[in-house]
């Protein structure tokens, strides 16, 4: 999850985000985020009035974001796009992640919605409106493909909460087999939505 940033704001948003995939949201403090921005303490008061929560917030907002930008990414990359290539290519992100940096990173949003969805409504609604904005491109991208409007955005749900569970499967048995597990088995599904053309 790199990125090019211009500001201290910014650098402080995306230091949450790395911070909150890899701790989590309860052990991601203020003082850690500024450490690892290179950012003055003071700072946080000055561009997070509303505290932790804003800067959390703001962290989910920026990871689907991300995401969601990564969907026109993968969909560049593939030679011949179909709905399970596109699959392919978001697992394949984590997988490469996985193979040469090991497993300490899950994904920010599925990280504060565990932290915080009982606590916090505020940021439960960050994680969701951070969901949807990964969903979108993901339901886009298969419509071109000739997925039905109708099923598009259920299968975009989908291909996002299964690539999540792999995920924290992945995490938890340090093995990138979940990953390759489910590109393997929810590719013919995928493919199989899409309507030939004429």
């Amino acid at each position: 999850m790199a990125q090019a940033l211009h500001g201290p704001r910014e650098r402080m948003v995306f230091s949450a985000a790395q911070l909150i995939r890899r701790d989590g949201v309860g052990a991601t403090g203020m003082r850690d985020v500024a450490a690892h921005a290179g950012a003055p303490r003071g700072s946080l008061q000055h561009y997070f009035p509303g505290g932790k929560e804003q800067l959390v917030n703001e962290a989910v907002a920026w990871a689907g974001r991300y995401a969601g930008k990564r969907v026109a990414r993968f969909l560049a990359g593939l030679a011949e796009p179909t709905p399970s290539s596109l699959f392919a290519a978001m697992a394949a992100q984590w997988t490469g992640e996985y193979e040469t940096e090991g497993f300490a990173g899950g994904c920010p949003v599925a990280a504060a919605t565990v932290d915080c969805a009982a606590t916090g409504a505020s940021t439960r609604e960050a994680a969701a409106a951070a969901f949807a904005t990964w969903r979108a491109p993901v339901a886009e991208a298969l419509t071109c493909m000739g997925v039905p409007a109708a099923r598009a955005d259920s299968l975009a749900t989908l291909m996002i909460s299964t690539l999540e569970g792999a995920i924290v499967m992945a995490r938890a048995e340090e093995d990138v087999r979940p990953l390759r597990a489910v590109v393997r088995e929810l590719g013919p599904l995928l493919d199989a939505a899409v309507v030939p053309s004429g």
